[in-house]
């Protein structure tokens, strides 16, 4: 599954336990009628990938859905789902280096009345 939306905040890294699991977040704001901020963690190596985005880029994040099951002190079962992320890609449109910039606009040339209309229709 995907996440597309731009990003809102990107946490610190947290280390939890003495096996040192570490975990961080980042949270997008999806494009929609109404929008989602949509919260996705990183888990040990895939922490690093967040390094190079920053608050405010459009990114298309690749998910997995997780879910565990804790049983209370009064031996209730209590359920939790995460998003956790796997790729992150920005969407930024980059122009191609080798061609020059557009300026401005230029309309196509109009259809005379004199040219003959060749369409089947």
């Amino acid at each position: 599954m995907e996440v597309i939306g731009k990003v809102k905040l990107i946490g610190e890294v947290q280390t939890f336990g003495t096996g040192g699991f570490r975990k961080r977040e980042v949270v997008v704001t999806t494009d929609e009628q109404y929008p989602q901020m949509i919260m996705i963690e990183f888990v040990q190596d895939k922490c690093e990938l967040l390094n190079s985005y920053a608050v405010g880029q459009d990114v298309k994040i690749s998910i997995n859905i997780r879910g565990r099951e804790w049983i209370n002190p009064q031996g209730e079962a209590k359920y939790f789902n995460s998003l956790q992320g796997w790729r992150i890609e920005s969407l930024a449109q980059s122009a191609p280096s080798n061609l020059p910039p557009v300026d401005k606009f230029e309309p196509a040339a109009s259809v005379s009345d004199e040219e003959p209309d060749d369409l089947p229709f």
